[in-house]
């Protein structure tokens, strides 16, 4: 038999494999898992072109999935904007941008990843960017991706006035004069990029370089884009012809509220079938049902219960919902959905309760993807139904975003709700654990920190346990980035555990996450990421 071309021995191997759930060493054959057993065992495997690695009996792990993340869009973002995730303070926004702007002189400025819990229609406007970046055209954009903001020039470069009509499902808030203030809702910011000037295919091909680069260095082998078009599948066609990716990428293609069914599956599905090799594939259909609550665009079962009140409509009606799902499901799609509101999580449950009333059930792993908020009723229904529960731990902790905005928009009675993980487990739901990067961290320690402990890192200070009867466990986290995580792409027989004949996708990490304080956990360096036993991180 051919020697192994690696073997990895004195490791402590948690193999997420219940056959053989704990090993010191394995052997990769083929860029698959050929043998698992004792250092001995798989030393005596190894022939003289065998590289053989050592792990110091450090914890090794699958390579996680992260199940919902912008990669294409996220990267490409990055490389062109000021990073302004750090400001807390009017002040803070505008030097970071200026200093930004003259760094450069391109013809518009970008800024990115500003934190709506902070920042909105209070302290944010188009003559707050004006004082920042006066002579050129400039946009930032907040780190959720529903909110937006551009300045004076912007505003007249792509034509906003005050007779400007909201494009679907987004709004250009006015002032009382009626005026545009800058900022964007939903998408009226995709009516503003689709007047500014463009970046390139290689753009975005950069972007993607950058995001799977920064993924392989926290210990991530497979991501799933949440929101892609054609122009994604076509940079990622031409990548994967490359030999460029070093993460296996799946993709959900995005549907509008302005599709018919019958046109919207016809598109998908010739983007399907043109997206299908082992390192990108298109295999599920992406629903935005609603916004953030931030904004007010969440849709809630019953009005906001702060003074302002009022709702938001579902962005697709319940008919439209229904109709789509069904024959989504039917053409074998799994479906995606972005809820953020009480509403908007029902009202995926009950399309995708048609769909299966329709068609029969079928292992499709339909996924609702954030559930901030959710009404106790429908807890149950993941399970009953099948649904994964797409969730980002790492926003279910006391920070301004749910503290100081969202708790008080839907009241104390439905915010004991919010982000209800260690209910939804309970009841039986399949837990698959993402961040949504850019809008947070894509580190996947520091996310299973905080669904551990639901606060903040202790660096930054101490806060209160937000809902304590809603953590989980570490093991319920590594297998929601794992196991979980690649059921609910459908790769469950390649990827996700370190078994006989899948994929060698591993890391080893500079600790045991199982045995340190869970409030260390965070901190946690990957030393060592493999790619189907190719190294494509090592510290």
């Amino acid at each position: 038999m051919t020697p192994p071309e690696l073997v990895l021995i004195n490791a402590d191997i948690r193999t997420m494999d219940p056959h053989f759930p704990r090993v010191s060493a394995l052997a990769v054959r083929h860029g698959r898992v050929a043998a698992l057993g004792s250092d001995g065992d798989i030393r005596a495997l190894a022939g003289a072109g065998t590289r053989i690695i050592d792990a110091g009996g450090r914890l090794v792990l699958p390579g996680f999935h992260d199940t919902h993340i912008h990669v294409q869009d996220g990267g490409q973002h990055y490389a062109e904007s000021a990073d302004l995730s750090a400001a807390r303070t009017v002040e803070e926004l505008q030097a970071c941008l200026s200093a930004f702007a003259a760094s450069h002189g391109r013809d518009w400025v970008y800024g990115g990843f500003y934190y709506s819990g902070v920042f909105g229609e209070h302290n944010l406007n188009r003559k707050v960017l004006d004082a920042a970046v006066p002579d050129r055209p400039c946009m930032i954009m907040a780190s959720d991706g529903h909110n937006g903001c551009i300045n004076s020039a912007a505003i007249a470069r792509v034509g906003l006035t005050a007779s400007t009509p909201d494009p679907e499902n987004g709004h250009f808030v006015k002032d009382a004069t009626g005026a545009p203030t800058g900022l964007l809702y939903e998408r009226a910011t995709a009516w503003v990029e689709a007047r500014k000037p463009a970046p390139s295919d290689e753009d975005y091909a950069d972007g993607v370089r950058f995001a799977q680069a920064h993924a392989n260095a926290h210990g991530l082998t497979g991501l799933l884009d949440a929101s892609v078009e054609e122009r994604h599948a076509r940079v990622y066609r031409r990548l994967v012809e490359a030999g460029a990716l070093t993460a296996r990428i799946l993709a959900t293609a995005r549907i509008d509220a302005s599709e018919t069914t019958e046109g919207a599956v016809a598109r998908v599905e010739n983007l399907r079938r043109e997206c299908q090799s082992e390192m990108f594939r298109i295999h599920s259909a992406k629903f935005f049902l609603d916004g953030v609550i931030e904004n007010r665009t969440a849709a809630m079962i019953e009005p906001y219960s702060d003074a302002q009140g009022g709702n938001a409509a579902l962005m697709f009606s319940p008919n439209q919902i229904n109709d789509m799902f069904v024959a989504f499901d039917a053409a074998r799609f799994q479906i995606h959905v972005h809820a953020i509101g009480d509403l908007a999580v029902r009202a995926a449950l009950d399309g995708i309760a048609a769909a299966r009333g329709a068609n029969a059930p079928w292992p499709a792993f339909h996924q609702i993807a954030h559930v901030q908020c959710i009404d106790p009723a429908d807890i149950p229904r993941f399970a009953e139904l099948g649904v994964v529960a797409n969730i980002q731990p790492l926003w279910a902790r006391a920070e301004p975003s749910v503290t100081d905005v969202a708790v008080p928009m839907v009241g104390p009675e439905r915010a004991r709700w919010i982000y209800a993980f260690r209910s939804l487990r309970d009841a039986g739901a399949l837990l698959a654990l993402s961040s949504d990067w850019t809008v947070s961290t894509l580190n996947p320690f520091e996310i299973i920190e905080t669904a551990i402990t639901r606060q903040p890192p202790r660096k930054e200070g101490d806060h209160p346990v937000f809902i304590p009867e809603e953590r989980l466990t570490l093991a319920e986290c590594v297998e929601g980035y794992t196991v979980n995580a690649a059921t609910a792409g459908w790769r469950q027989a390649e990827t996700g555990a370190l078994s006989l004949g899948k994929w060698a996708d591993l890391i080893m990490l500079d600790r045991d996450i199982y045995a340190c304080n869970p409030y260390d956990i965070g901190d946690t360096k990957v030393l060592l990421t493999l790619l189907a036993g190719r190294e494509v991180w090592n510290a």
